[in-house]
């Protein structure tokens, strides 16, 4: 790295300890959070079958949670921006694991949308409280660093997966969401306790450019606020991008179970996928999070969503095929190059327009994760009812090939003292 600045040993002298350990605060917070995204596919048939109704009436529950979980983002980022992160995670503790715990007590379908709606709200504060304070404490390493906590939201359901399908009883489901719940509230609250945001003159102090000559974009010196941001082109590029992409992704983590029911695939292969799911999803969010500090950020971007489309496609063909395990591999191509852009996205967001309001920034981009949502729950769910399992899924990869040829395009934004809605006319410091 060339920057000037040790932000290390500044972060150290601010809190008195290792900045890491903040890091770390937030991907437990994020682990145990993991649940609402990642176990859904695993629990709504026990649910439906406790409840006695056809499985196709929870299908908004998932599109619910989505929405809710992204469309909170963007007040929660504005107000940590102002106020910080401990308020808002004491609240998501009870929030989140106050809903799961009472999933269990659930006796109609409406309790279980506001019960989940509720969680929802919870994990969208922890998910822009803990990306945020990577971004915020580590300008010299977003990548790393965001990909650390958004591994812990893919990655920390896979201790969940195994442990719900083997107790998906009537007698003993009741039990797990309870036991959950109390870990979720626990460990946030914990979380809470410790995170904290850089003081004021954090980003005002004399420095060279936070990130070095090595990344593949600048940061800048002053930074954009959401409206000087929303008048630029990259960033409603980006937000097509976001929707593509996480359309994809979603599609597959609400419907892998399904999917692989319909090609009659065995029991033991759906619920590998399901398992391979947050693997897959921990380690590409950390490899490729990595891998953009070194690299343009942009071109990390393209290589993942196409190599996401293409692991679609594959989905689809070995599926067909009956092909337990290369099925399975496919599953975790898809799955490894698509989970990225939840740590691409957050840290070009921040290269582009600042650290200081990244919470509310990167939060309205995180916002296209609604229709993402959309797509990957209720239209994907008609669409197969329309044309089928095989075509719904190749739409999804088509999304992804869409964006990763859309990311070539990408380029800084001007200064925010610039007319905002032209670009730089330099190109990108590595061009």
């Amino acid at each position: 790295m060339t920057g000037e600045r040790d932000y290390a040993a500044e972060a150290r002298e601010e809190l008195g300890f290792s900045r890491w350990w903040l890091v770390v605060a937030a991907a437990f917070a994020m682990a145990v959070v993991s649940p609402y995204q990642y176990v859904w596919s695993s629990i709504e048939g026990p649910l439906a079958r406790d409840l006695g109704i056809p499985l196709p009436q929870l299908g908004l529950v998932f599109t619910l949670f989505v929405i809710l979980q992204a469309g909170s983002q963007f007040p929660v980022g504005w107000w940590r921006d102002r106020r910080g992160p401990r308020a808002l995670t004491l609240g998501a503790a009870i929030l989140a694991g106050g809903s799961y715990y009472l999933l269990a007590s659930a006796t109609s379908v409406w309790q279980l949308y506001v019960l989940y709606s509720l969680g929802a709200i919870g994990v969208g504060i922890v998910y822009t409280v803990a990306v945020n304070t990577a971004l915020k404490w580590f300008p010299d390493r977003k990548g790393l660093t965001t990909g650390v906590g958004t591994m812990a939201f893919a990655g920390g359901a896979a201790l969940f997966v195994p442990f719900v399908r083997a107790n998906s009883t009537a007698g003993a489901y009741n039990d797990v969401l309870q036991t959950m719940g109390l870990i979720i509230g626990v460990v946030i609250l914990a979380a809470g306790l410790l995170l904290r945001d850089p003081p004021e003159d954090w980003y005002g102090r004399d420095d060279a450019d936070a990130v070095g000559a090595d990344s593949d974009e600048y940061s800048v010196s002053d930074d954009y606020g959401v409206r000087q941001m929303l008048r630029t082109w990259q960033f409603w590029l980006m937000y097509a991008m976001f929707v593509a992409v996480s359309g994809a992704g979603l599609m597959l983590t609400a419907k892998i179970v399904s999917f692989a029911q319909s090609m009659e695939l065995t029991a033991m292969t759906a619920t590998l996928s399901a398992t391979f799911l947050p693997i897959a999803g921990g380690l590409g969010r950390l490899v490729l999070g990595e891998l953009s500090d070194r690299v343009h950020r942009r071109f990390a971007m393209t290589v993942s969503f196409l190599l996401c489309g293409v692991g679609l496609y594959a989905v689809v063909w070995f599926g067909q095929l009956k092909a337990t395990v290369l099925f399975l591999a496919a599953v975790v191509v898809a799955t490894f190059f698509w989970s990225p852009q939840y740590t691409l996205f957050p840290s070009i967001v921040a290269d582009y327009y600042g650290e200081s309001g990244s919470s509310a920034n990167y939060a309205l981009l995180y916002s296209g994760k609604m229709w993402g949502g959309l797509f990957g729950g209720a239209v994907a769910g008609w669409t197969v009812t329309q044309v089928g399992w095989s075509t719904t899924f190749l739409l999804g990869g088509t999304l992804a090939i869409l964006a990763g040829l859309a990311a070539l395009a990408l380029r800084p934004p001007g200064p925010p003292d610039e007319h905002p809605s032209s670009s730089r006319a330099t190109a990108d410091p590595q061009d």
